[in-house]
């Protein structure tokens, strides 16, 4: 998904191409065609849901411009270009039936009749639609965009597109992928609600003071979830660790993490607040950098496999400051307990 604006241009060809999100994750296309001809005019086209591309824009045949279409006869190229398969428009005044009749000579195609049609449409069809040559363009970008290798969900506008505008943007949108997965959390706004503030997140797990390692959840998918970690000086721990020099301890910094996980699976159950989540095992923690006071640590967790009978298997990393501070594999097992706990409106603390 993009998570904010790409932007691509090219000046020579007039290419502008922009990606934006969309709010539900959809993928969306819009373009405009305008290359200065009289005949083409400015043209637009889009498709808003993935469904209307096999009927309107799958059918939709490529164009070209007759004083194009003759240099390319003459280099020896478009042999397999049709009159049927193809838009070809007439951008210039005075063609003669003899000229086409040398242009067919020179495309190896056998002369008929041809005349050049409303709109400057030379062809022995209507059109598919007014917008034909607009659409096309849009079937290009589709196709080229697939080259990204993964679903794209997001809005593109393009303004006057071709394939090396879009395979362009298709490298720049894949470099933000990769970007992205080396740190997922570079975006995320830490001044918008959270979706779980401190009160959800006493209501889910059963730490406390000192030992409630989460201050909120900023955003949780079926297979992810982000935390915050604001580490202050008023911790306890750093009366000892270390004086002069205080350090936040690694096995806190995996258990931060551990928790946040706990609330992504006590999320799966009706009634977290009856239930408790144990470590059954951690695998290749490494700690990147110090955690000091006044540091935030943005915690990203990825579901590795499925949960079942209450196996959590997931792997995190903590983020401050756009690098990783410490990174682990978890497995831990959520248990119901035997006695249920007080609903949050009697409990105490």
């Amino acid at each position: 998904m993009l998570k904010e604006p790409i932007w691509f241009e090219t000046a020579e060809r007039g290419t502008e191409m922009l990606g934006v999100p969309t709010p539900g994750g959809e993928f969306r296309v819009t373009v405009m065609v305008d290359y200065n001809s009289p005949v083409l005019g400015t043209q637009h086209a889009s498709m808003y849901r993935a469904e209307e591309f096999k009927e309107e824009i799958a059918p939709c045949r490529t164009f070209v411009f007759l004083r194009e279409l003759e240099q390319l006869a003459k280099a020896g190229l478009i042999k397999g270009g049709d009159l049927d398969n193809a838009i070809v428009l007439e951008d210039r005044e005075g063609t003669t039936q003899e000229q086409l009749k040398d242009l067919a000579k020179a495309l190896g195609r056998e002369y008929r009749e041809v005349e050049i049609r409303r709109n400057g449409v030379l062809n022995t069809t209507d059109l598919k639609y007014f917008n034909e040559p607009a659409r096309h363009k849009l079937l290009d970008i589709v196709g080229d965009l697939a080259l990204v290798g993964r679903p794209i969900k997001g809005h593109i506008l393009a303004a006057r597109p071709g394939h090396f505008g879009n395979t362009s943007f298709a490298k720049r949108i894949k470099e933000k992928i990769r970007e992205e997965e080396k740190n997922p959390v570079a975006h995320v706004d830490l001044t918008k609600e959270p979706l779980y503030n401190i009160q959800d997140i006493e209501r889910m797990l059963p730490h406390r003071y000192p030992f409630l390692l989460v201050d909120k959840v900023m955003s949780m998918d079926k297979t992810s979830i982000v935390g915050v970690k604001n580490v202050t000086m008023n911790e306890p721990h750093f009366t000892g660790h270390f004086p002069g020099n205080p350090v936040m301890p690694g096995v806190l910094q995996v258990e931060a993490m551990a928790q946040v996980g706990g609330i992504f699976a006590l999320s799966q159950v009706p009634d977290p607040e009856n239930y408790t989540t144990y470590f059954l095992k951690t695998d290749g923690i490494r700690y990147r950098r110090k955690v000091i006071p006044g540091d935030t640590i943005v915690f990203h967790l990825q579901l590795l496999t499925p949960i079942r009978r209450g196996l959590v298997h997931m792997s995190g990393k903590g983020y401050v400051n756009g690098q990783v501070a410490v990174e682990a594999e978890m497995m831990a097992q959520i248990v119901k307990d035997k006695t249920p706990k007080a609903t949050p409106a009697t409990a105490t603390v």
